[in-house]
């Protein structure tokens, strides 16, 4: 009698083991399950691209390479004088099929001292801060139909013209452009102005 309950007793305890090594064996596989999804969860953001900063749109200013372009330095078209010995020689104004018509030139400064540039950016709060040290204060005046053109901007209010000029030293010069939008093609003169300089008029090409 004994040898039968002991055996009995055995198979028992020993399907109690295994029934509780299979409910181990399953609660394990689900527990991997759930570790996969919360990994794939947590690696999902990773995968997707950070957008760019703003930062790097600031930074971008008017294309200053259109300066020089395609112009001849011997070319006069015109002098213009300035305040302390400083003058402004045009060299090219084009009418461009964009729309547009460019001024190019250089200024000098025939002194013996540094000046500054400061006062070319013209006087208009907004575009000063966004344009400093530049000619941004240029304008054209189309007397014959009564119009005046002042340097083009782009959405951010930087002026397509050159900025951050340097104070002119001795004797020292630097070159200059400024697009604006183009007047009738029936206007071939307009007078052009620039703060601290003389008005002066200049004839359009192309």
């Amino acid at each position: 009698m004994s040898i039968r309950r002991s055996t009995r007793s055995r198979r028992a305890v020993a399907a109690v083991s295994l029934a509780a090594a299979m409910a181990l064996a399953v609660a394990g596989c689900g527990t991997d399950d759930g570790g996969d999804k919360t990994n794939d969860a947590g690696s999902s953001p990773s995968s997707v691209p950070s957008k760019p900063s703003g930062g790097d749109k600031e930074d971008e200013k008017p294309e200053d390479t259109a300066a020089g372009e395609n112009v001849d330095p011997n070319v006069k078209l015109a002098e213009i004088r300035g305040q302390r010995g400083i003058t402004l020689v045009i060299n090219q104004v084009k009418r461009d099929s964009g729309g547009f018509v460019t001024v190019q030139g250089e200024v000098k400064n025939g002194s013996d001292m540094n000046q500054p540039t400061s006062s070319w950016s013209g006087s208009e709060e907004l575009l000063v801060k966004k344009n400093p040290n530049s000619v941004a204060g240029a304008a054209l005046v189309d007397k014959a139909g009564k119009k005046r053109y002042y340097v083009l901007r782009d959405t951010d209010g930087r002026c397509l013209c050159t900025t951050g000029i340097l104070p002119l030293q001795p004797n020292g010069s630097t070159p200059v452009f400024m697009q604006f939008p183009a007047p009738p093609s029936t206007t071939t003169e307009v007078d052009f102005m620039l703060p601290t300089f003389a008005t002066t008029s200049l004839k359009i090409s192309g």
